[in-house]
């Protein structure tokens, strides 16, 4: 990289810092589309739909029981799921139940990582279907 370069990048880096560091002081982090409140209000849904609401709180407990895994194990996959799907409630969730489950910072966070493998590895294989339509119609 010549030293022309180098200037370039420099002068991109600074102006995207001068971007950031402006809309940071026009956002309230504290306020997000998502209220951390409402993870509470979660059992609520059965007012709508008492039956269906039920049968599903009665799958998801049935899921989550002790049974060729553990409750830790299962815990540990959801929040990994819970990544892979962006659900910040359950993000917030099952790091709290992981946490009381005894599931370290560095298992959460590996088993973060497994779930954007999977989740951009199946982004990624998807580019052999374009491959192939641009090969066939690049003929």
């Amino acid at each position: 990289m010549d030293f022309g370069e180098f200037e370039e990048y420099r002068r991109i880096f600074t102006s995207f810092k001068k971007y950031y560091q402006n809309s940071l002081k026009h956002t309230n982090m504290s306020n997000t589309y998502y209220e951390p409140s409402d993870l509470r209000k979660f059992g609520n849904i059965t007012e709508w739909n008492e039956e269906l609401g039920k049968k599903f709180f009665d799958y998801y407990g049935s899921v989550f029981e002790e049974g060729a895994l553990s409750a830790r194990e299962k815990s540990l996959i959801a929040l990994a799921v819970s990544h892979v799907v962006k659900c910040p409630y359950c993000i917030d969730a099952y790091t709290q139940d992981g946490l009381k489950r005894g599931i370290t910072k560095e298992e959460m966070m590996e088993a973060v990582h497994a779930g954007a493998a999977i989740e951009s590895g199946a982004t990624l294989v998807h580019s052999v279907q374009m491959m192939n339509k641009y090969k066939k119609l690049s003929m």
